[in-house]
């Protein structure tokens, strides 16, 4: 039985509930699953493979994920492994590809670690569920983008069907 670890970094949740998704769509095809936030990650070395989200906030990835990228790049690279970005930019086609997603781009060129496996999901906007500081950036990037501003909107962008193939992808990975 694989052991699997799916480590996160999420703001306002969605990035965790992608990866709760994930993880009993594993435990479903036999994986063994252990879930942890980023930051309180158990030792690597008992896992046959790892998967990392991390979600956008204000334009970037948390420091805390490079910080552990950096610390543990070497036992990443020697499983299968993979990597995805949740961001509210990838509700849109033309960035919703490991591609074309700017953030993902930017992960790319900031780390060392190349992830064997990438994607990105676009993640939840839900104004009510923000304080009053990021609602107004936020809406002030839609506005900017062209997305929903109105204060009530609550719409989440991701694609279950998307994230279901990449996790099977990664449970196949070798």
């Amino acid at each position: 039985m694989d052991k699997t670890l799916i480590l996160f970094s999420s703001v306002h949740g969605q990035t965790r509930k992608i990866c709760d998704f994930m993880a009993k769509r594993l435990e479903q095809q036999g994986h063994q699953v252990t879930l942890a936030a980023i930051t309180d990650a158990p030792e690597l070395g008992e896992f046959d493979r790892i998967l990392i989200g991390a979600s956008i906030r204000h334009g970037k990835h948390n420091p805390a994920v490079y910080d552990f990228i950096a610390q543990h790049q070497a036992q990443l690279e020697v499983k299968p492994n993979g990597f995805f970005s949740v961001s509210l930019v990838a509700r849109k086609p033309a960035k919703n590809t490991p591609d074309t997603n700017p953030y993902m781009q930017a992960f790319l060129a900031k780390s060392a670690w190349k992830p064997k496996l990438l994607e990105v999901f676009g993640g939840n906007l839900n104004y009510q569920g923000y304080d009053a500081m990021d609602r107004n950036i936020i809406r002030f990037i839609m506005w900017i983008t062209k997305g929903p501003t109105d204060p009530n909107t609550c719409v989440e962008y991701t694609n279950w069907d998307k994230v279901a193939a990449f996790v099977d992808q990664f449970a196949t990975a070798a």
